[in-house]
């Protein structure tokens, strides 16, 4: 599978809540990207132009460093989408300065969350605050995709994690998901948030192409749920997952394509854009 054949334009997807006629369609695809030195050469190398893209925010690089490769990017003539870490966040001045520049670049969407820090570096200590605050900073220009836990959060029950996105949808444009490795897992969130109140889209958290020991490190590092241990199995399920150790996201996204819940994927590549390539 190529980076060609995972993507397509945002406007080719469906609403979550209209039915599918029975025919599969095909999910459009953004792109997980991690800051690092050399990485835009290396996205333009590997990546079509027009391609959508997210940025990660490391804890220890901060947001200057999703915003200033998303800009990057953007000026390339990708579609981008940097995360902000709240906790992460000096000041409001700061965020501000995040609105001013992603508004020069002409990227009109960030992805929210609360973020890894252990003590929160300015006023956000969640994601909520960060949105009211972006909201009306930007004039609701920009629009805030929010995260979502199918398989459970570290620290937070699911009844607090379901409360947060009823509490702040109004003021997000989707939900995407953590890094999971099982459809039928992904598809029964979807479908308890659409029961439960929750209007926004999904967008399931994949895997790019990748070989399985790699994966499983990669994986581990950002904390995924009981889905992981799929990767492990032996029969028919295994090897639809895993071809000559090497993990491929075509099962889980013809599910999902088929399933007709989710509006979308977003593609982890751990920055391995040659394989995703």
């Amino acid at each position: 599978m190529t980076t060609q054949s995972l993507t397509a334009p945002s406007h080719a997807s469906v609403p979550a809540d209209q039915p599918t006629g029975g025919f599969r369609r095909e999910l459009p695809v953004q792109i997980q990207i991690i800051p690092a030195e050399g990485i835009a050469a290396r996205v333009q190398a590997h990546v079509p132009a027009g391609t959508a893209l997210t940025v990660s925010c490391l804890p220890r690089e901060g947001v200057g460093a999703s915003i200033r490769t998303a800009i990057e990017l953007a000026y390339l003539g990708f579609e981008v989408v940097p995360h902000l870490a709240a906790r992460s966040i000096e000041s409001r001045a700061q965020l501000a300065g995040v609105v001013r520049n992603c508004h020069d670049a002409g990227i009109a969407e960030v992805f929210a969350v609360g973020g890894d820090a252990g003590e929160p570096a300015g006023p956000y200590d969640s994601s909520l605050r960060l949105l009211e605050d972006l909201a009306e900073l930007s004039g609701g220009r920009i629009r805030a995709g929010v995260a979502g836990y199918p398989e459970g959060h570290p620290s937070q029950t699911e009844l607090h994690m379901l409360d947060a996105l009823l509490e702040k949808q109004h003021l997000a444009s989707r939900v995407v998901t953590q890094l999971c490795f099982s459809a039928p897992r992904i598809q029964w969130y979807a479908e308890t948030l659409r029961r439960e109140g929750v209007r926004l889209p999904v967008w399931a958290g994949v895997s790019g192409a990748f070989p399985r020991a790699q994966l499983i490190r990669a994986a581990l590092k950002i904390g995924v749920g009981p889905s992981l241990k799929l990767l492990n199995r032996r029969g028919p399920l295994g090897r639809r997952l895993l071809k000559g150790g090497l993990y491929s996201p075509t099962t889980i996204l013809t599910q999902l394509e088929d399933g007709g819940v989710v509006e979308g994927a977003h593609v982890f590549t751990f920055n391995n854009l040659a394989d995703a390539s």
